[in-house]
């Protein structure tokens, strides 16, 4: 079934072979050069977005941002010609689920983007029957509503974040790479991708823990991955 895929990028060329790659997977692309423009169409009912960073009038990560709080469950990808740690990480705590950096390959383009569709149809397949609620006392992780509860709050999380830390609470203590995290939570494998797993973390600690820096339940096992502790 054809999926509604919003990009935004601002130059033409790259947004006439993004958007003529994405429609050969039989997906409409709704496609906007600018921003500001962009920002009022962001209640539209999409499937997955793409935002470039540096855009005239409102930028990617404030239309990110945006997208997230309008459609918590929408999977968004940055594409960024900056690869700076810092603006990678920065497009990810606003609530992105991916980044390709500039030049990309339309092929991991056309990957990424399979992949994160077929995430959004499995999570929705998954919500339509009564998955096992996680219940660690103080903590518990209900898979039926993606909602997470600490000491009787409502956390407020994004749709990986909740699919992060299901899968490791699934099976507390087993350490598992950032590559077994990418290939499971984000549907692929690709170097250089650790960000996308480190941030996704850090972002869950800074929800979960008293003290991020000395996390209780998301533990680092150092040279190795991550680990749900309880």
């Amino acid at each position: 079934m054809p999926k509604k895929i919003l990009l935004v990028e601002d130059n033409p060329d790259i947004a006439n072979i993004v958007s003529i790659n994405l429609s050969m997977l039989d997906h409409v692309v709704e496609v906007f050069h600018d921003g500001s423009e962009a920002y009022k169409h962001l209640h539209k009912d999409y499937d997955l977005a793409i935002f470039d960073i540096m855009l005239p009038g409102t930028d990617g990560h404030k239309l990110c941002k945006r997208l997230r709080h309008l459609q918590p469950d929408i999977a968004i990808i940055m594409l960024t010609a900056k690869s700076s740690e810092l603006d990678i990480v920065k497009g990810l705590e606003n609530g992105a689920d991916d980044y390709l950096s500039k030049p990309f390959s339309v092929l991991e383009l056309q990957a990424r983007v399979k992949a994160h569709l077929r995430r959004c149809d499995n999570k929705q397949q998954k919500q339509d029957s009564c998955k096992t609620v996680l219940d660690f006392d103080s903590l518990i992780i209900d898979p039926n509503l993606y909602q997470i509860t600490l000491l009787g709050n409502v956390l407020d999380s994004t749709a990986k974040e909740f699919e992060l830390l299901y899968f490791l609470a699934q099976q507390p203590h087993r350490v598992f790479s950032r590559e077994q995290l990418l290939s499971d939570i984000w549907g692929y494998q690709h170097e250089g991708s650790a960000h996308t797993v480190n941030s996704t973390v850090n972002r869950l600690r800074s929800k979960l823990e008293s003290d991020p820096a000395n996390p209780i339940w998301l533990k680092t096992v150092w040279g190795v991955g991550y680990k749900f502790s309880h």
